[in-house]
């Protein structure tokens, strides 16, 4: 493995991130909306998770900077980081299967919304964050510089700790007791830990 291979890795992850994506996001733009919360503060925190997880890499893979940052590459943390990219694209896969048309990528409730508690909802009640916080771990073993490595973990951590609270209340809304007794069998994001 190389600095360069890994680089070419991330740059593929991020494809295979929007291809899985793409026929998902087009199909809810399609799915008229129901309820609607924090619209202008959810796109901040988007754009914010957007530009750590795929700027301002893609600005060290292109131009090398800052290379104030760099630290030695490890080829075994890239081939760690390797794996865990490809585990995260499966769980990206699987996770807008599952969820169906009651996907989307703000907080909003979609007409006919379901509440889904079955494949990897069984384990946890946001796998999509999982896959998420897999692929800003995966980011910073592939890219050896300590700002386009963190960026991901740091981006999608700050849209993480700012949106998972109102997300819940929504769902709690919604669902009402439902999604309570949901919220008592299942963690968060790591099955039986958080």
């Amino acid at each position: 493995m190389t600095p360069l291979a890994a680089k070419i890795i991330w740059f593929l992850g991020c494809v295979a991130w929007f291809i899985i994506r793409y026929p998902h996001q087009r199909r809810s733009r399609k799915t008229p909306i129901s309820q609607r919360a924090q619209g202008s503060r959810d796109r901040v925190l988007l754009a914010i998770s957007f530009t750590g997880l795929f700027i301002i890499p893609l600005f060290y893979v292109v131009t090398g900077e800052p290379r104030f940052a760099d630290y030695r590459f490890q080829p075994v943390l890239a081939v760690i980081g390797t794996l865990l990219f490809a585990a995260t694209m499966w769980l990206f896969y699987r996770v807008h299967r599952e969820l169906g048309r009651s996907w989307s990528v703000t907080l909003e409730i979609r007409d006919q919304h379901a509440l889904v508690t079955h494949g990897l909802y069984k384990y946890v009640r946001h796998p999509m964050y999982t896959a998420f916080w897999m692929w800003g771990l995966a980011q910073l073993l592939l890219l050896p510089n300590w700002v386009a490595g963190l960026a991901g973990l740091v981006g999608f951590g700050i849209l993480y700790f700012c949106r998972i609270g109102p997300e819940e209340q929504l769902m709690l809304d919604v669902f009402g007791d439902d999604y309570r007794a949901y919220m008592e069998r299942t963690k968060k994001i790591i099955p039986r830990v958080y």
